[in-house]
């Protein structure tokens, strides 16, 4: 069974995390993007980002929907998070790539929209525990395993060609 997955901001980080889910992690389906950017704008940025080069597969837009490689994502341009209904668009974790939502107070919106974990991609400004997977993910206790979910991201190369595969 897929891990359902939406992305709120699909700026730097946000690409990357759709990109490595395509390409190296099938059992998370990512179900829905939310960003303020026109549709056709985000899916250029998708296909042709500066760093990490072009996608090479089939990138669309059909209205409020990315299509990619076939597989059709939920775009929405809300600013509200709370307003989001990820429940509505299946997903069960949502990944937090604004830079915006740093805090517990402020990633509880996605949970009220009926997102149930949250992964946040920035450092947060309050106590929330970070977890760097593979350093500090075997000294967590059963219950922040429990509201935790470690997802091993691929780190940005600088260059496609000398960067080993993992």
């Amino acid at each position: 069974m897929a891990i359902k997955v939406g992305i709120n901001g699909f700026g730097r980080i946000g690409r990357m995390v759709l990109r490595a889910a395509i390409k190296d992690f099938p059992e998370i389906e990512v179900v829905a993007i939310n960003d303020l950017l026109e549709p056709s704008y985000l899916a250029y940025m998708f296909k042709y980002d500066s760093v990490h080069g072009r996608f090479h597969g089939d990138v669309a837009v059909d209205g409020n929907t990315l299509v990619v490689n076939g597989k059709k994502i939920r775009l929405t341009a809300i600013k509200n998070p709370a307003e989001l209904k990820w429940d509505e668009a299946g997903a069960d974790v949502v990944i937090e790539c604004t830079g915006i939502f740093l805090t517990k107070e402020s990633c509880q919106a996605h949970l009220d929209a009926g997102a149930k974990k949250i992964v946040q991609s920035a450092p947060c400004k309050d106590d929330t525990p970070m977890f760097v997977y593979g350093v500090n993910t075997a000294s967590t206790t059963p219950f922040t395993r429990a509201r935790t979910l470690f997802l091993p991201l691929p780190a940005p190369p600088t260059h496609w060609r000398r960067w080993p595969k993992c």
